[in-house]
């Protein structure tokens, strides 16, 4: 097996093998929340937060309890009470000290715990069998170009919002429309650096 570099599992993560536009995970939220940029903005950074610290995680878990033991099957179950447990964590942080942030952010904090980006990168570090720097760069990359994308989208339909649609194109059909065509422009990277 070749030996990839964190630098660039870091950038493929961003761009090329971006978990929005090249796996489609975590589209509910991308959907949901990406009408306002601060808001999209603010979700971004607590997504990549969450990815970047639960990764990091689910690594040390699975490589030193699950893998030793021989429960490697179990880890579709501690992979996801690990993520709900850290963003329950996270999320009386953020009520307690960032009322703001919490009140805008809404019933969409606690659904990072259900955004299947976040199980996504833990089980694709598994089956990739990434090192430690390796899921630490998936991790944060993943996280940057899930912010990315959904600040790329919340500005666009900015743009749009107040433009003639026609009727079948309003909501989520012109969402669906612009995030296939974002993915496009992202495919444009797949010639610089690719990861499987």
């Amino acid at each position: 097996m070749i030996e990839i570099s964190p630098f660039v599992i870091f950038f493929a993560a961003i761009f090329t093998n971006n978990m929005i536009l090249s796996n489609f995970l975590g589209m509910c939220s991308f959907i949901a929340i990406s009408n306002e940029i601060k808001t999209s903005w603010s979700l971004g950074q607590a997504v990549t937060f969450v990815l970047t610290f639960t990764t990091l995680l689910n690594y040390f878990v699975y490589h030193e309890i699950l893998k030793p033991l021989n429960l490697e099957y179990l880890r579709y179950i501690v992979f996801i009470i690990i993520i709900a447990a850290f963003v329950q964590l996270i999320e009386m942080i953020i009520d307690r000290y960032f009322q703001t942030l919490y009140y805008a952010l809404g019933i969409f904090l606690p659904l990072i715990t259900v955004n299947c980006a976040i199980l996504g990168v833990s089980l694709f570090m598994v089956i990739r069998e990434y090192n430690l720097y390796q899921s630490l760069a998936f991790g944060v990359g993943s996280g940057i170009g899930w912010t990315l994308a959904i600040v790329t989208m919340a500005g666009i339909r900015k743009r749009i919002k107040n433009n003639p649609l026609p009727k079948g194109l309003e909501g989520p059909g012109i969402t669906l429309i612009i995030t296939g065509l974002i993915a496009l422009a992202f495919l444009g990277f797949s010639g610089i650096v690719q990861i499987q």
